[in-house]
Order: structure tokens, then sequence, then C-alpha cells
């Protein structure tokens, strides 16, 4: 995909081309192991799959995105965590592949995730889906846009279309529960909000520990499309902290994000 197919808003400009180039470029290096024979390991005492494409993806984005800013910080799913970070104001925030266990699968769904965050909040973010040939991008000032085209989040209906794990639809509160059309699972969790972004559908319920990786650029592009990722209680996130991982965490937009996140509050007592 041209590196150049898509345009750029005036403000964070700069560090919107450099991410989306380097988000392609490791995106493009990734596909080249898709549904390929590779080496997998297991990290997080086995809970967590990284695969040979993760560390390739995540080499490409820290090499060049570092080198354009040797200024900011960096804070990835692939890299030990360097807490001088903490001392800078701009940080790359990156999952090299948002959705390996379905990269793995062979499955499309899978995304290079970048974000510049700045004073705790996205600036400049891009989702790069290669086996979709999506990019969704977004700065703080500028429209979110997918594949150059500005997409908003669709007005909720009677029926709410929302991805959420079966076992946590059952301990919503039930008239909000007899709403939802439940989506089945989306295995990238940037992604699935980028589906909010782009109105396809209306909402959906993360689940504890969800890490800012996975969070920081999407939750950008849904904000700049008229939607919100919040914890239960409403609060918007915060990132680059000494602890990178949230809550149980709702999204949508106007109504239905207020609808979802007190239907949700059950949750917390789990």
């Amino acid at each position: 995909m041209s590196e150049t197919a898509f345009s750029i808003v005036p403000a964070w400009d700069e560090d919107l081309e450099l991410i989306l180039a380097a988000a392609v470029t490791a995106g493009d290096a990734a596909l080249g192991y898709f549904r390929k024979t590779m080496d997998v390991r297991w990290k997080n005492e086995g809970r967590s799959p990284v695969s040979e494409a993760d560390l390739v993806a995540n080499d490409i984005l820290k090499g060049r995105l570092l080198a354009a800013r040797p200024d900011y910080g960096w804070l990835s799913e692939e890299t030990d965590d360097d807490e001088s970070r903490l001392t800078r104001e701009t940080v790359f925030v990156v999952d090299p592949i948002d959705g390996t266990r379905a990269f793995i699968a062979g499955k499309d769904l899978w995304c290079v995730s970048v974000a510049v965050v700045h004073r705790g909040q996205p600036v400049a973010g891009v989702l790069y889906a290669p086996a979709l040939s999506e990019v969704f991008q977004a700065t703080v000032d500028g429209e979110a846009r997918k594949n150059g085209a500005a997409i908003a989040v669709r007005d909720a209906g009677d029926v709410l279309k929302v991805a959420v794990a079966e076992d946590l639809l059952g301990k919503l509160d039930r008239p909000y529960r007899d709403r939802v059309l439940r989506i089945p699972h989306v295995p990238s969790l940037a992604y699935r909000l980028a589906m909010i972004a782009d109105g396809r559908i209306d909402g959906t319920v993360v689940k504890r520990n969800a890490h800012d990786w996975d969070l920081a650029a999407a939750d950008l592009i849904l904000s700049r499309a008229g939607g919100a990722l919040r914890s239960l209680d409403g609060q918007p996130l915060s990132y680059n902290r000494p602890i990178v991982h949230h809550g149980f965490l709702g999204a949508a937009s106007g109504t239905a994000l207020s609808a979802l996140l007190a239907a949700s509050r059950p949750l917390e007592a789990h």
C-alpha cells in the first residue's frame, strides 16, 4: 500500500506522516510472515503468544520512529519497559501486531497500532490492517479517516450492535441486554474500536487489563469520529503512566455510551 495515499491534517501532521509511513512498512513486513510457518513463543507465564513477525515489526517501528524523534519516549508491547518514558513529555505507544492470536491462526483481523502520546493524551494515531488493506488515522484536531475518507460513528437505534464477550453479556443489566445484538469476537481490540469509529457497530465492552498499546491510537481515532472510550465511571483514559493497564472500559457514542456504561457497572463487582 502506498505510504502517500492518505491525506494528512495540519496539526501534529509531521508526526502522523511519520507514524503512518512506519506502520505501513512494519505491517507490510509482518504480512510477509502471514499464513506461513514462523517461530512463536509464549510470554507472561504462557498466557500470550509472540511471533517472529511481532518482533520484526517492533524492530522496524522502534528503529524508524526513534531515529526520527530521539527525544520521544517508547512504550511497546514487545519491548521491555523503560521507565525513562515517564520523564518524556511525548511518547510513542506501539503494538506491532494487535491481534497476534488471529495473526498466528491466519485470520485477517489484526493490525499495527501506533500512537503519539503527549502529556498523557494521544495526539496522532494510526491503525494499519495489512490483510484488509485498511488504514485508520487521526490527529487530535483533525478528522478520523479510513483509507483517506472521513469516518463517523453511526446513530444508535433500538437494537444495539455491541461487541462483548458472551460471559460479560450475561452480567449486564437486563433491560440493556435485551437491546443488544452481540457481535462475534473481534480478536484485535484496536480494530474493534475502529469498527465503532466507522459505524459498523455501536459499542464494545473491554475486559480488564487492556494496555496502553492496545488502546491509545484507536482511542484517538474513535474520539475524532464522534465516539469515546471511557472507564465505567465515565472518565477518559490517561496514557504513559507507571501502570499501563486499565480496568473494565466501555466505548460507544452519545446516549449509546451512557447506556452502555450504566449497564456495565455490575461488572466491577466481578
